[in-house]
Parts: structure tokens; sequence; C-alpha cells
């Protein structure tokens, strides 16, 4: 696509435009570790077979997806993804796991996974969010003030060719099962078949995913405000794209009312798509108990979004691939479904 000018001008100083585009997604990589080492208590460790199934698997998957910039959730060893993108046979620039690195010293994730990220683009910082803000700290029932992140979220600074700084920010939020109380060693020192226990166990749930939504909101306010580069968040928020949770990183309903709101919403992928046709109802990126939901989520500043006066770009097309969700329970896959964005975004003259 050009940009056509001022026809009735032959000397117009107009330049054709130039586009690029940019592929992200987003990918639950169900507990990848290296054979043989523990994981989760009562979890057996993958057996060597089953860990070349996995990356096999994961391996395809990287390369039917081809995205320039790739989040993952759930790593426990930095090894384990590094081989899976070796066997997709597609080069990277970075492959980083901040917390699950494997080398002298270091043994990989230890009692929570790790969130990671893989980028054909130059790299110019990755920042590892463990501390929330001082805003963001909240006492939780029984268990006292909750201040760091369990799985600390990432934000990279990345370099787009000819064009701006892009910050990409992934997480992977409290899911909704159940917190319950446990002593030094893990062990549960609730009754988990107490329905009153239960029921405080979701509020405790609750309650730290938003804390951990506020933190990671008061970082997407302190990149975007009255500034002018773009960001895409992408990762496991574990609850769908209109919840609380999601619209406290998001803030994207304040937009409805409030212009100055664009400035520092995120708005999903899905919805600002330019390719309507292509929209389905199957979009969703979790099965649960039965029901299909979307946990799986890819946000955008109003940068790439094409009905803001400030954008660059647009979103294309949105996909989901969750074929293998059907294809029944297994470790050696995954019990997510991966998301991947097309965008496009203009160049800067130079």
């Amino acid at each position: 696509m050009t940009y056509d000018g001022n026809m009735d001008n032959p000397n117009t100083d107009e330049r054709p435009i130039a586009y690029s585009t940019l592929t992200v997604a987003t990918c639950n990589v169900l507990n990848l570790a290296l054979p043989g080492r523990d994981f989760y208590p009562g979890q057996a460790p993958y057996s060597n077979s089953e860990y070349e199934r996995k990356v096999d698997w994961l391996g395809e998957r990287i390369k039917t997806l081809n995205a320039d910039v790739l989040t993952v959730q759930e790593v426990w060893d930095e090894a384990a993804l590094q081989e899976a993108v070796k066997r997709s046979g597609l080069r990277y620039k970075f492959i980083g796991v901040p917390g699950a690195e494997n080398g002298p010293g270091q043994q990989g994730a230890q009692g929570t996974p790790r969130v990671g990220l893989i980028t054909r683009l130059a790299v110019e910082s990755v920042d590892s969010l463990v501390d929330f803000p001082p805003q963001a700290v909240v006492d939780v029932p029984g268990m006292g003030p909750y201040s760091r992140f369990e799985r600390p979220p990432l934000h990279a600074t990345l370099r787009l060719k000819n064009g701006p700084c892009l910050h990409v920010i992934t997480a992977h939020f409290k899911s909704k099962r159940p917190k319950l109380l446990s002593d030094e060693q893990g062990n549960t020192i609730e009754d988990r078949d107490d329905p009153t226990v239960q029921a405080l166990g979701s509020l405790r749930s609750l309650i730290m995913r938003g804390a951990e939504a506020l933190a990671v909101r008061l970082r997407v306010v302190e990149v975007l405000h009255r500034t002018r580069e773009p960001l895409v968040m992408m990762g496991d928020l574990n609850d769908s794209p209109y919840s609380v949770t999601t619209q406290l990183v998001a803030n994207t309903s304040q937009v409805a009312y409030d212009r100055g709101a664009y400035d520092s919403a995120l708005f999903s992928a899905w919805d600002v798509q330019g390719e309507s046709a292509l929209r389905r109802d199957v979009a969703f990126s979790h099965i649960h108990q039965g029901y299909p939901e979307v946990l799986d989520q890819i946000l955008v500043s109003e940068e790439f979004t094409a009905k803001s006066r400030h954008a660059i770009g647009e979103v294309l097309r949105v996909q989901v691939f969750n074929d293998h969700l059907f294809e029944g329970r297994s470790r050696a896959k995954s019990d997510h479904g991966f998301v991947r964005a097309l965008i496009r975004w203009e160049q800067q003259n130079t």
C-alpha cells in the first residue's frame, strides 16, 4: 500500500509509505523441564522419551507460529526451551528465561516455573519484575502482605528495524485455583474438602491475581503515559479479556468515557484486528472441566490500533492454535492454545 500524496501537484514531496509486519505470539508450554528433574511435589519427572516428545512437539509448534516475538510461560529449564527452539529449525537472536537458567550453580527455576522471551528483534533490555511497587502491596487473609510476584513478569525493550522502540511485557498471573495455607515444607495445613476453606482460598487467589494485575498496570502506565512508544502485553492472564483483573491491567473500559485514557490503555488484539471476517467464535485458549475459556491474551497499546490518531500500525489478524486441545491431555503437549497476532506498522523515514 502506498500513500497517494497530492495528485494535483506533481512536485509533491510526499513519499510512498513503507510498511513492515511484526508477528507476536504467546504460549503456555505446560511445565517445560529437563528429563529426570523434579518440579512440582507429587508430579513425576519427565522420562527421556517423554521429554523428547515434548520438545519435538513444541519445536513443531514454534516453527508453525514463526513469530518475531514469542513469549512463553511455565518454563522450569531454559535449556529445555533452547532445545525446543533448536528443533524448530528457526533462528532467533535471543532466547531467555530469567530465573530458570541452567549451568554452573544454576539448576533452573525453583518452586514455581518462569516466563520467557524468544525474539528475532534487537534486544535493548530485559527486566524481570520481582517486587510490587508499594501501591500494589495488599494483605491476603491468613497470609499477610503480598508484595512479590510468584512468577515474575518480564518487561523487554526491543527495537523494530527502521522503527521505534517496542516494549513487550509477558506475565503469568495467579490462577483461580484456591490458595490454601501451607507450612514451611509446602504441606497444606487446611482442610481442602471444607467448602468454607475452599471459598476463602478462592478469595485469596483473586486478591493475589488482582495485586499482580495492579503491579503490572503500574509498569504499563510508566511506559505509556505521555509517550509514543508502542507496547504489547502477552501471556496467560488466568482470566477472560473482560474480567476485572484483565481490565485492571488494560483500563480499556475508561476509553468510552475519557478520550485521554487512550494514552495508557491496552486493547485486546482480538477486538481491534482489521480483518474482522477472520474472527471466530471458537477462539478459546483453554478448556476447564469441559468449558472453553480465553486465558491467553495479546493486548496492544493505541499505537497499534487503527482508530487512534497516534497509530503507527494496526493489528491485521489474530489466530488461536488450539486443535491439540481436542487430542486428549498429555504432558508432552500443552493444555493451552497458542495465540498469534500479525501487526502491520509504518516504517520511519530515515
